[in-house]
């Protein structure tokens, strides 16, 4: 049997819409505590190790283009391939993940990166490694958005800055470990025992099925309202028997009514036999692209876009160029470019601790603002020396990671719950266009020789990320995501 029932918002039933706001009003009263530590150290080791598989690539190139012999534009192919497959994985997954639920696409996408990352040790031709990267791209493409909207959606509005970007720490933290590892690994194991060591943390997916649950907001979204308030209920309970404390009552509870802290009272979920249809217009990338949503859609698709494009412009080509141009060998061009890398990470940290306070705006226009000063800087007076490309890459660097790993706690907040993998997975497909096309680009113009014009190009693509979050991006610090996108 099918009915009709009232829409709230954006053909939304009137029960699931309540109940959306319940759950909100519920994960907006628990405390910061060890289930909410437990939870994102889960997620955030399957994050490290997807960052970990995307930039590996980078530090096995010199070996593999020396191997097989790669000219350059066999080796931008070999770059830019698995940055293909991430762009059709992220748009791929928003929509799965919006589907069938976020934690399922989450385990699925790690096992399969870390069986392709053994496949891949088994490859002695380009042809059958850039096949193999193509479909590893899909999961890490499709992990990361999917990962970003599961944390935002368990996190309560205060402070949600800093707990979400301390978990997106380990995807720069993940980055940082393959500089460090192909530093001192590659030269002794050769690629191909990289790329094997990366399986290992394909068992991660047993744990995120064991351990994690999904999110009680999409699920009530979803119309699972039992699912729903069975889940909630059990990590209010988790919660509570960790702080030893009962929970404040929700703030959307009637005040003259108690409120049991474990099954708090909601909507009612359809009789059974029942099923809620849901209207035409619900969802999809039609809603990311109408009414209120389309200019956060666009906006953000700019950022992810420049933010990246200059990032994996400047981290793909670093180690050859230190190579190539200035004559370093192996070890010496993975170490300066391991150095960007964890000044890159400073930045991030910094950002962290400060976005709740400065806001998400101001960060992203001022940081990127700044990249684009220092690479400038760097295309106009200091591109000469292998010294000066390591000193003011480095603090650009600390920079453009900072906007980037903002823009993992930004898109989330900036879609409603039904559409919000899909947005944030638009804004991720953006980054791997930006992903691809900077290597392009970088490498067009490097091959003329002209380094100087890498960079202000570079720095020219940057300054439009820059105006585009101070002109352009809503502010969404402090705010409760069902405020924010209802």
């Amino acid at each position: 049997m099918t009915t009709d029932t009232p829409h709230a918002t954006a053909g939304r039933p009137a029960a699931t819409a309540a109940l959306t706001a319940a759950i909100g009003a519920r994960f907006e009263r628990l405390p910061l505590c060890r289930w909410h530590v437990t939870v994102r150290l889960i997620i955030g080791a399957v994050t490290f190790f997807e960052a970990f598989d995307q930039l590996l690539i980078a530090y096995a190139l010199p070996e593999l283009r020396a191997e097989w012999q790669l000219a350059t534009g066999q080796t931008t192919s070999l770059i830019t391939v698995g940055s293909l497959g991430m762009l059709v994985g992220a748009l791929l997954s928003g929509r799965l993940a919006d589907r069938v639920g976020r934690v399922k696409v989450i385990a699925a996408c790690i096992a399969l990166s870390s069986v392709f990352n053994l496949l891949l040790t088994l490859c002695t031709s380009p042809g059958p490694f850039m096949a193999l990267r193509f479909v590893q791209g899909l999961a890490i493409g499709g992990e990361v958005p999917v990962a970003a909207t599961f944390i935002a959606e368990i996190t309560r509005a205060h402070r949600r800055g800093r707990f979400v970007l301390l978990y997106e720490l380990v995807f720069p933290a993940g980055l940082t470990a393959c500089a460090l590892l192909a530093w001192w690994l590659m030269p002794l194991l050769g690629w191909r025992w990289m790329f094997g060591l990366a399986a290992v943390p394909g068992v991660l997916c047993l744990l995120v099925a064991r351990y994690v649950p999904e999110s009680p907001r999409w699920l009530a979204d979803h119309g699972r309202h039992e699912a729903a308030l069975a889940t909630m209920a059990s990590i209010e309970a988790k919660v509570e028997k960790i702080t030893g404390e009962p929970l404040p009552r929700p703030a959307s509870a009637p005040a003259a009514e108690p409120v049991p802290s474990a099954a708090p009272a909601a909507p009612a979920a359809p009789a059974p036999g029942q099923t809620v249809r849901q209207s035409a217009g619900r969802g999809g990338l039609r809603e990311l692209l109408s009414g209120r949503y389309r200019r956060r859609t666009l906006v953000v698709s700019v950022l992810w876009f420049t933010g990246y494009f200059v990032n994996y412009g400047i981290s793909t080509w670093l180690p050859t160029i230190y190579g190539a141009r200035f004559h370093l060998d192996l070890s010496d061009a993975l170490l300066y470019s391991t150095v960007t890398s964890c000044a890159g990470f400073v930045g991030c940290l910094a950002v962290a601790l400060t976005v709740d306070r400065v806001g998400r705006r101001h960060t992203l226009a001022w940081s990127l603002g700044a990249a684009a000063l220092c690479l400038l800087l760097l295309g106009l007076f200091a591109g000469g020396s292998a010294g000066g490309v390591l000193i003011w890459t480095s603090l650009a660097a600390v920079f453009f990671f900072g906007a980037n790993i903002c823009l993992y706690l930004y898109t989330p907040e900036l879609f409603p719950t039904r559409v919000r993998a899909l947005g944030t997975s638009v804004g991720g497909a953006m980054n791997r266009l930006g992903v691809i096309l900077g290597p392009i680009v970088v490498g067009a113009v490097y091959a003329d020789g002209a380094l100087g014009t890498v960079f202000v190009t570079l720095a020219a693509v940057a300054l439009v990320g820059s105006l585009t979050a101070g002109v352009a991006a809503e502010e969404t610090s402090g705010r409760q995501l069902e405020d924010v996108a209802p």
